[in-house]
């Protein structure tokens, strides 16, 4: 038993930030304003992000840094309990930052872009019921993107970025081992590692002026390498959790696929529709490779069946005046965690998204933009197939957050 959980552990951490719900679709405020749809907008330069084919037809050179301080409230109940847990209150910090540069009258620009898409920070406590599977986690995981743009013609872009990924990520779990005061054992496990992907994006201005996006988001496989794993138990169980142990493994960030439209209800006023496919299917399983062995702690492959994912999102964006717009926009997604699969780690389900944002220009070279994103995942009955952890969960994510931006 003490071998299931504690292999267990080690196959789901890194899934926790994997889910549909857990992939940060926070990387600019006007777009998070509108759910996150935007792929067929010019807005800004978050467009590294969301199309690089459309940072050619951003008029004005410009930087900007943004954060969203990300909260994410999940409980728990126990199959058979009436007791609720939940996660301690903690805060974790998503971040974005572009810039955009072309001489005026080019048809290029180049744009560079530093964001988080997958990362997050939860802690269960040491004394709740899925301690051996998990009590906290704290994964950052942040991306490169250096990226051309180049106008076609006068209404078609297309751009591509090359991605590197580096990724920071701590866990620790109870182990069902026992001291002589009662207290449980413990296990840290602790890693870097990068990987390497491209972003690309087709960007069309129609004669009607609606928009159209193709956006393709490659997979980034990971490679975490001489991760460090330190067990605190018995001196007589010491052999079997040997110091200084390290372990590889290789996490293939899924690759997603965006189709996009902007519709044009007035000239103040856009509507904004973005679909997304996110092949999950690439979970097959994962393997953790152990640089010592020993009876309790073996190389191991995990089965995971991930199915792919989507979401579906709409926006608008409504400019008030010459200084102030307004946003607005709601989305649903669906969960590639299969039954049997879902864990403190990755508490997934599908969800419902709603927010709001708003910009205010003071000068024609300065600019601030804020939002508010809500993520409602459902509640979900799940027993888990290795770990046996049987209950329901139900969680819920907010994330305010404010950019700057200065353009010339």
């Amino acid at each position: 038993m003490m071998k299931k959980l504690l292999l267990s552990a080690l196959l789901a951490a890194p899934l926790w930030v994997l889910g549909q719900g857990f992939q940060v679709n926070l990387q600019g405020q006007k777009q998070i304003g509108m759910a996150g749809a935007g792929s067929a907008l010019a807005l800004d330069e978050a467009s590294v992000f969301f199309n690089p084919g459309a940072v050619s037809f951003l008029e004005k050179n410009s930087i900007s840094a943004g954060v969203n301080p990300l909260l994410f409230k999940s409980a728990f109940q126990q199959n058979g309990s009436n007791i609720t847990e939940h996660v301690k209150n903690k805060i974790a910090p998503p971040f974005e930052a572009y810039a955009v540069w072309g001489p005026k009258s080019n048809k290029w620009k180049l744009g560079l872009g530093v964001y988080t898409p997958f990362g997050g920070l939860v802690d269960w406590g040491n004394e709740w019921s899925g301690r051996y599977a998990l009590t906290s986690l704290n994964l950052k995981a942040i991306y490169f993107q250096p990226t051309l743009s180049v106008k076609i013609t006068d209404r078609i872009g297309i751009g591509a970025g090359f991605v590197y990924n580096h990724g920071d990520v701590n866990l620790q779990r109870a182990l069902p081992v026992n001291y002589a005061d009662g207290r449980s054992g413990h296990a840290t496990l602790e890693g870097t590692g990068s990987g390497y992907g491209w972003n690309a994006g087709l960007y069309i201005n129609t004669l009607s002026n609606i928009t159209f996006a193709v956006v393709h988001k490659s997979k980034v496989v990971t490679k975490l390498n001489d991760g460090t794993a330190t067990f605190d138990v018995p001196e007589s169980l010491r052999s079997s959790f040997p110091a200084g142990n390290t372990f590889n493994a290789e996490l293939p960030l899924p690759s997603t696929t965006t189709l996009g439209i902007g519709i044009p209800l007035s000239q103040s006023t856009t509507l904004a529709f973005d679909a997304s496919w996110v092949q999950w299917r690439v979970y097959e399983e994962l393997a953790f490779d152990y640089a010592v062995n020993t009876p309790v702690l073996a190389d191991t492959r995990s089965a995971r069946n991930y199915r792919d994912g989507s979401s579906f999102k709409l926006g608008v964006n409504h400019k008030a005046s010459e200084k102030l717009a307004l946003r607005a926009g709601i989305g649903y997604a669906f969960s590639p965690v299969q039954d049997g699969y879902v864990t403190p780690e990755a508490p997934d389900a599908d969800r419902y998204i709603l927010s709001a944002g708003v910009g205010y220009a003071p000068t024609s070279r300065f600019e601030v933009n804020a939002s508010f994103f809500f993520e409602d995942v459902k509640s979900r009955k799940q027993k888990n197939i290795e770990t046996g952890l049987d209950g329901t969960f139900k969680t819920l994510v907010y994330a305010p957050g404010l950019s700057l931006t200065y353009k010339w």
